[in-house]
């Protein structure tokens, strides 16, 4: 038998996964993480509006108020975060001589926590130039605890923070130093999300584990194993949570799967379908779930002689009762678009014909994310796939 692939596989330390435990973050503080609430220093909260309009951090503001905790707000994170968000969070962090940092939302919550738990270190001497790109953030961060309120991103289980720089560009800042110490899942939490939300979501959760399965570099068969367990259960429950969005067993389902996806991503990376979802997010304001569904049937068109073994193998997890054929796959990706009633042509997002050159160039810029797809993409390719999907 031959010997398994030489890999290194990297994640968030622990994983609390349980309905309620939310309302248990004080404990997770001083147990886990073995912080003690005499200290000096706040627990800075880093969310955004529509969480705090919705009363979705009352339960854990009330725990680490109990277990002894200086709790402290930021909630101006906005999708997309700019840069500004990022370093007015820092600033307050350190001001309030934080202690720890606690991610409280969706993808972008969670992305700003990872930057502001290594900025705002006492001893960190970067700025947020310096550490743009892949493996550029050297010493300490504060302890760092997610709790994601989407079952979407897999942000509480990556290295990868995504800041948009400028009027309209997106680059990513990659470091296991941004992996959290501890992800907790309360699919509670995920019950009020609207439908399109819930649908976008899942559709970026689904995205993350194809292209972590087809992945052309660091491919390995612990993020396989984590990507075809996440799809079997986004796949089992997608429709579920967006037809009844209190039914707390799938939404568990659905941020579980999530969590596994992230997992597998971050350690077999996501490739073309990102790439071009992400100008279409920058440049117009479409959420980064939608923008990828916007594209995933075409890129996995685009892909299919080169990872069809692959997509034959993703059809039945996803959709049982599927014949093992990559084009069985692109089909039952469609038909779910269409059933979960998202928008599947950029015209209906806003984009014209007149976008596409632009959009096809700005695809090109992302060099951390085009090389990983199993069929080389040309800016010719990223038009023509741009003109598919309008």
């Amino acid at each position: 038998m031959k010997a398994a692939s030489s890999f290194l596989f990297q994640s968030t330390k622990s994983i609390w996964c349980e309905l309620g435990s939310a309302g248990h973050v004080g404990r997770i503080l001083s147990e886990e993480l073995m912080i003690k609430s005499k200290q000096s220093g706040s627990v800075v909260v880093v969310s955004d509006k529509g969480i705090t309009s919705r009363g979705l951090e009352l339960k854990s503001f009330e725990n680490l108020s109990e277990h002894g905790y200086d709790v402290v707000m930021f909630d101006d994170v906005v999708a997309d975060p700019p840069e500004s968000v990022v370093l007015d969070a820092v600033e307050l962090a350190k001001s309030v001589d934080a202690s720890c940092v606690v991610g409280f939302g969706g993808g972008s919550s969670l992305d700003v926590a990872k930057l502001v738990a290594f900025l705002a270190h006492p001893g960190s001497k970067q700025t947020i130039k310096d550490i743009y790109g892949v493996g550029n953030c050297f010493g300490p961060r504060l302890p760092l605890v997610q709790i994601p309120t989407t079952a979407g991103t897999g942000s509480e289980v990556t290295p990868i923070s995504i800041i948009t720089t400028g009027e309209n560009e997106k680059q990513g800042v990659v470091s296991p130093l941004l992996l959290p110490d501890v992800a907790v899942l309360d699919g509670e939490l995920t019950t009020s999300l609207p439908a399109p939300v819930t649908a976008a979501t899942g559709v970026d959760a689904m995205v993350h584990a194809i292209e972590a399965y087809t992945s052309k570099f660091k491919k390995n068969p612990l993020s396989d194993l984590l990507a075809r367990e996440a799809l079997n259960l986004l796949g089992a429950n997608i429709r579920t949570v967006c037809k009844d969005p209190k039914n707390v067993d799938a939404r568990s389902n659905m941020l579980l799967g999530s969590t596994y996806a992230g997992m597998s991503f971050a350690n077999s990376p996501v490739a073309a379908v990102h790439a071009l979802a992400y100008p279409i997010g920058s440049h117009f304001h479409v959420p980064h779930g939608l923008s990828n569904a916007l594209m995933l049937p075409h890129v996995l068109r685009f892909n299919m002689d080169a990872a069809r073994d692959q997509y034959a193998e993703l059809a039945p997890i996803i959709f049982p009762g599927s014949p093992a054929r990559a084009e069985a796959l692109v089909e039952g990706i469609e038909q779910l678009i269409d059933d979960l009633e998202m928008e599947s042509r950029l015209e209906q997002v806003g984009i014209a014909e007149s976008d596409l050159e632009m959009l096809a160039q700005l695809a090109m810029k992302q060099t951390r994310l085009l090389p990983n797809n199993p069929r080389e993409v040309t800016e010719s390719d990223a038009f023509a796939l741009y003109r598919q999907a309008l």
